[in-house]
């Protein structure tokens, strides 16, 4: 996999102030960010991890749904090589990348909607940051958990003392190093037939593993539009003028 902070550089894409990442809540709300702005985020993220200590060799657990938000945290925490655990509700056929028993994480980072049905089952960490991931809810007001927008948003959008991210790296909690998910998600990319310059409209309902809706579509230099009700997802293609549906032939 190339360096993630390339993944999203504007190089790839095609039109520089076109979107990037386009996100579309359940009630319709559009957020749409450039592949400047979303750099821009992951950057943050960075920052706001590097404050904490973490680095290289650090661990960190993701409790998100598909989001932009998760994509900034994901991409912001893989460009300081730290690996990341995913708690997700299903895996289908890819590796968990999920905990290892007894190994302790430095950073959590949990939707306020799953904090109250996953609460026995969130790791500990000395870190802990509650995403939005849900306007209806507000997650400022999690006791314990520092609100990880504002947190971000404090920090330039610049990564801090970049990381070195090696294809031997270990990616993930269960040793998926970032070369084994570069080649997942350049084998998800070729059997959908993305391509640079696509718009791709995902059911973030179907599609909840990273390496499906950001890492694929991002490695060959693609859109992402994230749908969130799959009622919807057929007249967001049209309104977005998307190539193609994943999942769907093309």
């Amino acid at each position: 996999m190339r360096d993630v902070p390339q993944l999203v550089r504007p190089a790839g894409v095609a039109g520089i102030d076109l979107p990037l990442l386009t996100h579309y809540d359940p009630d319709g709300r559009r957020t749409a960010l450039t592949a400047a702005e979303l750099g821009g985020w992951a950057a943050r993220t960075a920052g706001l991890l590097h404050d904490c200590g973490l680095g290289s060799g650090s661990r960190a657990a993701v409790l998100l749904p598909p989001h932009w938000r998760t994509a900034a945290a994901l991409l912001g925490t893989w460009s300081l090589g730290v690996a990341v655990s995913f708690h997700l509700a299903a895996t289908a056929g890819l590796p968990a990348a999920g905990p290892d028993a007894g190994v302790p994480f430095d950073v959590v980072f949990a939707a306020r909607e799953r904090l109250g049905s996953w609460l026995e089952d969130i790791p500990e960490a000395p870190h802990r940051f509650v995403v939005g991931t849900d306007t209806a809810r507000d997650p400022r007001d999690v006791i314990g958990w520092r609100d990880f927008e504002a947190e971000a948003a404090r920090h330039p959008m610049a990564v801090p003392a970049p990381a070195l991210v090696r294809t031997g790296s270990a990616a993930s909690g269960d040793g998926t190093t970032y070369g084994q998910w570069g080649s997942i998600a350049r084998e998800i990319a070729e059997r959908q037939d993305l391509r640079a310059g696509d718009r791709i409209v995902i059911d973030a309902t179907e599609h909840e593993h990273p390496v499906k809706w950001l890492l694929a579509p991002l490695s060959v230099g693609a859109s992402i539009i994230l749908c969130t009700d799959p009622a919807h997802l057929d007249g967001i293609a049209a309104a977005e003028q998307a190539t193609r549906v994943f999942g769907r032939p093309a």
